[in-house]
C-alpha cells in the first residue's frame, strides 16, 4: 500500500492501473455517471487518519464530506475497531427475532439516553433507507392497531432525499432519480419544502386538509435539508410543524441520517430547532461509518400502543441490531462523549460559517452559502452582481468535467450537487479543528478560483 505523499514506483504505478481495470470490469458503481467510470477519473482510496484519505498512488485528500455524511470522528480509529474485534470474539452475530443480546440492548440504552424527549425505544436497521422504511411501516400499522387503517399517506418535502429503497425512494422529492423506477409506492404526497419562508407553512396545512388530515400516517422532514443545499429552516418552523401534526393526528418523523449524531452540534438536530417528534431515523454517523447501522427510534407511548393492541411489529431484519454494530455504535459515542467533539462542534461552527461567508466575497461564482454545525452547501452561479445564473448545459460541464478535474487536483473532497441549483456540499468529520478547517477553506477557494475562469471564459 502506498503511504500518504510517498514516491510511486513504476511498480506501484503498475498496480493501481491493474485495480482500477479490475474495479471498471467488476465493481458497480453507486451513482457515478457512466462517463466518469468508464473515463477512470476517480480515485482508490486504499487508507485514512483523521479527516484524511490517501489514495493508491499516494495523494491525501482533506475529506470535506465526512466520506457520506458518516465518518463523524474521523478515520483511522483503533479504539472502535478494537471494539468491533471484542465483539466478534465472544458473540460475533446474534438476531433480535425474539430474543436480545448485550451489545443491542447496551446500543439501544445509549440511544435513548442521547434522543429528546421520550423517544427511547430503538429498532435497529442497517441503513437509513431501512430506517425510512421502517418509519413508515411503524406509521401504518400503528395507525391500523389504534382503529384507522384508512391512515396510510406519507407526506415528505420538495428535493427531499430520504433514500433508495423503494418506499423511501417514493417518499424523496427528487422526480430525477425516482423516473427510472415508476410506478413506484401509492400514498405519497409532496409538500413545499422551505428555503426560510414561513409561508410554506401554510401550504402544509392546505395540502393536509385537500388530501383528508384522517388519511395521512406520517410527515417526514430532515431538521437540516441536504436536497436543495443544507435548507435551514426559519425560526419557530419545526414548533409549528409539531403543532400542525398534532392537530391532524399526524405523526411527526425526524429524519436524521445526515443530522443525527453531531453534525449541528447536537445528538440530534431535532433538539437544535427544539421539537420533539414522534419518530427519529438515524444511520451514518451513529457509528462514524466504521460499520453499516440505522435505526428508527420511537416515542415509547406510541411502541407500548401499538404492541398492546397489535401484539407484534410485522418487520425485521437478519443483521438489525447486528452485535458488531451495536458495540461500534456504543464505542463511537464514547468517543465523541470523552472528547467533547459536538462541543467543540458548535465552538466552531461560527469559525466554519464565517470562514465559508469569506468564500462568498472573494468569488462572484458563489450565490450564497447556507448551513449550520459542520453542514453547509455554497450555492454556484456566473455572476451575483449581475445574478446571471448558469444555463443547464453549463451547470452540467460545470459538475461533469469541471468540479471534478478542480477537487482531484485540489486534493479535496466534497459533493459537487444539482439537487435544486449547482452546488458544493461540505461536511468535514466532526474532529476537524481550526487547523483542518483553515485547509478545507484554502483547498475550497482553489476549487472556487477555477469555477470562476470557467464561468467567465
Amino acid at each position: 500500500m502506498a503511504t500518504p505523499d510517498a514516491e510511486v514506483s513504476e511498480s506501484e504505478t503498475a498496480a493501481w492501473s491493474r485495480r482500477r481495470y479490475r474495479a471498471e470490469t467488476s465493481l458497480m458503481p453507486h451513482f457515478t455517471r457512466a462517463q466518469t467510470w468508464r473515463a477512470g477519473r476517480w480515485p482508490l482510496i486504499v487508507g485514512g487518519e483523521g479527516c484524511w484519505v490517501w489514495d493508491s498512488r499516494g495523494k491525501r485528500h482533506l475529506d470535506g464530506l465526512s466520506g457520506l455524511f458518516c465518518v463523524n470522528i474521523g478515520y483511522g480509529r483503533t479504539d472502535l475497531a478494537q471494539a468491533a474485534a471484542k465483539q466478534m470474539e465472544s458473540l460475533a452475530y446474534a438476531s433480535n427475532w425474539s430474543l436480545a443480546h448485550p451489545a443491542a440492548i447496551e446500543a439501544a440504552e445509549t440511544v435513548a439516553r442521547l434522543a429528546p424527549g421520550d423517544l427511547d425505544v430503538t429498532f435497529f436497521v442497517n441503513s437509513g433507507s431501512e430506517a425510512i422504511e421502517s418509519a413508515i411501516k411503524f406509521s401504518r400499522q400503528y395507525h391500523r392497531s389504534q382503529g384507522s387503517p384508512e391512515r396510510v399517506k406519507v407526506l415528505s418535502r420538495d428535493l427531499a432525499y430520504h433514500g433508495t429503497t423503494l418506499g423511501a425512494l417514493s417518499a424523496s422529492g427528487l422526480p430525477k432519480i425516482k423516473d427510472p423506477f415508476e410506478p413506484l409506492v401509492p400514498g405519497f404526497i409532496q409538500i413545499p419544502g422551505t428555503r426560510g419562508e414561513p409561508a410554506s407553512l401554510d401550504a402544509i396545512e392546505a395540502a393536509i386538509l385537500a388530501e383528508g388530515p384522517e388519511s395521512i400516517a406520517l410527515l417526514i422532514a430532515e431538521p437540516v435539508q441536504n436536497g436543495g443545499g443544507a435548507l435551514v429552516p426559519p425560526p419557530g418552523y419545526w414548533s409549528e410543524l409539531r403543532e400542525i401534526c398534532d392537530r391532524h393526528g399526524i405523526l411527526l418523523a425526524a429524519d436524521e441520517v445526515i443530522c443525527g449524531f453531531g453534525r449541528l452540534g447536537e445528538w440530534f438536530g431535532s433538539t437544535r430547532f427544539g421539537v420533539i417528534p414522534d419518530v427519529i431515523t438515524f444511520a451514518k454517523g451513529a457509528t462514524s461509518g466504521y460499520v453499516p447501522m440505522g435505526g428508527l427510534v420511537v416515542r415509547r407511548g406510541l411502541a407500548e400502543a401499538l404492541f398492546t393492541s397489535a401484539g407484534t411489529f410485522l418487520h425485521g431484519a437478519t443483521f438489525g441490531g447486528h452485535p458488531v454494530a451495536s458495540a461500534v455504535l456504543v464505542a463511537n459515542v464514547a468517543a465523541l462523549e470523552h472528547e467533547r467533539v459536538l462541543e467543540r462542534v458548535r465552538e466552531r461552527e461560527s469559525v466554519l460559517a464565517g470562514a465559508l461567508a469569506g468564500l462568498v466575497a472573494g468569488h462572484r461564482c458563489v450565490r450564497e452559502v447556507r448551513g449550520c454545525g459542520y453542514f453547509y452547501a455554497l450555492d454556484l452561479m456566473v455572476d451575483r452582481d449581475s445574478e446571471t445564473n448558469l444555463s443547464d448545459d453549463a451547470a452540467m460541464e460545470l459538475l461533469v468535467e469541471v468540479l471534478p478535474g478542480a477537487l482531484e487536483t485540489t486534493g479535496l473532497i466534497v459533493r459537487p450537487d444539482d439537487r435544486g441549483g449547482t452546488m458544493l456540499i461540505v461536511a468535514p468529520p466532526l474532529v476537524a479543528d481550526e487547523p483542518v478547517l483553515d485547509e478545507l477553506v484554502v483547498r475550497l477557494d482553489a476549487v472556487l478560483g477555477v469555477v470562476d475562469g470557467y464561468v467567465r471564459r
